[in-house]
């Protein structure tokens, strides 16, 4: 049983190589100097890991939501579903990109911030699995890439994004 699993990281992985979407992000990662990345819980790991590597690596200014103080200050303040909105407003700008990460594409606050990012013009990408007809895949409708892991396994889709990401550090 195990095996299968591997072979499913194998299959998506791969996947990335001939993906449209992967030379989508690599086109707006060297466009952009500022980047935001946003994800909720491993998502919200990966975020972290891969903003550092891009600014230490690229020196992009990169950075995640992920201060536990700010993090709980804004869910308590404006509640978990706008949280990440309220992040958004204060750092992102016209120059910025934004990543979102969701692993099965329905977080309430990933679906608002892709509202507020196509209502303020700023430029994003979304990586989702698990549906293919998620809600943050399908009303992402000026994201500059839309990268989606055919797996329904939090893990084959959470290293997938991990490595989509990764492949341009």
């Amino acid at each position: 049983m195990k095996n299968n699993v591997f072979l499913e990281y194998s299959k998506e992985v791969k996947a990335i190589l001939n993906s449209i979407e992967y030379r989508k992000y690599k086109k707006a990662f060297n466009k952009f100097q500022k980047i935001i990345i946003i994800g909720n819980g491993g998502s919200n790991s990966i975020a972290s890991h891969i903003s550092q590597d891009m600014t230490k690596f690229h020196n992009k200014k990169a950075l995640s939501f992920s201060d536990p103080s700010m993090l709980t200050c804004f869910i308590n303040d404006f509640g978990m579903s706008n949280a990440y909105v309220k992040f958004l407003n204060f750092y992102s700008d016209k120059k910025t990109l934004v990543i979102l990460i969701s692993s099965g594409g329905e977080s309430k606050n990933i679906v608002n911030s892709v509202n507020y990012l196509e209502k303020n013009k700023i430029s994003y990408g979304v990586l989702t699995g698990f549906n293919k007809n998620n809600k943050v895949r399908t009303i992402s409708k000026k994201a500059l890439f839309n990268f989606h892991v055919n797996s329904k396994s939090y893990g084959v889709v959470e290293c997938t994004h991990q490595i989509f990401l990764h492949g341009l550090i």
